[in-house]
């Protein structure tokens, strides 16, 4: 459908739509008709089955979860958009705001706030939109099960994160996430542990393996420190070594002894800073490393070569 029907030059009804570059074109003497024309397509793309071919229906966004009302809601009267009405239409709109406010849930009021805080401190880790997703809909089960009610917004907004990140192999501590949100790491872990107890939230174990490459880059090791460092925790959980024990620890333990096997010299005090460890979960994970693996001669071989 066009709003020109025919052609100005020649009155031919032959017209012929160019949707990449938005014109329509006379196909008897080529006049461009019209180089602005309107696209009546769909935004977004839905496809049907096997995903092979899209429809021809109109959609909207796609539905998120990191909005309070997941997308779907509509709000009354931008404020940009007020300025460009009288002083009676301005306080029509203003009273409608101030009743659709009104007339919204607690858990709708409780999601907004909550939502922004999770959009800032995924924001602050870096975290990937599928992280964010997976933890705005963990949050959104959890304060309509009143799970939310005698904790603090922001520990849930954490422990939801957490549980994201732990679901995803997404490699972030609870040091990082206290960090980010200022909430002490012990109440965000019992809050991480009674919401993904209470959901039924089913999350393995983390693999220090996860943790190598982020800890490997911040003390700017190179790759082959790297694969020496999963070999080694490969080896470890062999021998039952990694059982019972943080993921960061043995993950930093590794990574210090592929350096010292490596050649490269990074000191325990440098390696437990960027994992968030003490100096004196280290050493003891070295030390049962050097013990069961036998790593301590390729050590000594390291250094006579120096």
């Amino acid at each position: 459908m066009y709003y020109i029907k025919k052609c100005p030059e020649c009155n031919s009804i032959n017209l012929f739509s160019n949707k990449d570059k938005g014109e329509v074109i006379c196909k008897d003497c080529g006049l461009v008709v019209e180089d602005k024309m309107v696209e009546f397509s769909q935004e977004w793309r839905e496809f049907e089955g096997d995903g092979s071919a899209p429809t021809g229906r109109r959609t909207g966004a796609p539905m998120t979860y990191t909005q309070y009302d997941q997308g779907l809601g509509t709000e009354v009267g931008q404020k940009a958009d007020l300025f460009k009405l009288s002083s009676k239409e301005r306080n029509t709109i203003f009273r409608l705001r101030k009743w659709q406010y009104r007339i919204s849930t607690a858990i709708e009021r409780n999601l907004k706030l909550a939502l922004a805080e999770l959009k800032r401190v995924s924001s602050f880790l870096k975290l990937p939109k599928s992280v964010e997703e997976e933890a705005a809909m963990v949050y959104t089960q959890a304060v309509q099960r009143g799970l939310v009610r005698g904790r603090s917004m922001e520990s849930v907004v954490s422990g939801a994160l957490y549980a994201a990140c732990r679901r995803h192999e997404v490699p972030r501590t609870l040091d990082e996430l206290s960090e980010a949100s200022g909430i002490e790491k012990k109440e965000i872990g019992r809050t991480y542990r009674f919401i993904t107890r209470e959901l039924g939230i089913s999350i393995m174990p983390s693999n220090p393996a996860d943790y190598i490459a982020r800890f490997a880059s911040s003390l700017k090791l190179g790759p082959e420190t790297q694969s020496k460092a999963v070999e080694i925790l490969e080896e470890a959980q062999h021998e039952e070594l990694t059982s019972g024990r943080g993921p960061t620890g043995i993950a930093a333990a590794a990574l210090y002894v592929a350096a010292l096997t490596r050649g490269e010299k990074k000191t325990q005090r440098e390696v437990a800073d960027v994992a968030g460890i003490t100096e004196v979960t280290i050493r003891n994970r070295y030390k049962e490393l050097l013990d069961k693996l036998k790593l301590d001669k390729q050590i000594k071989k390291q250094k006579k070569k120096r």
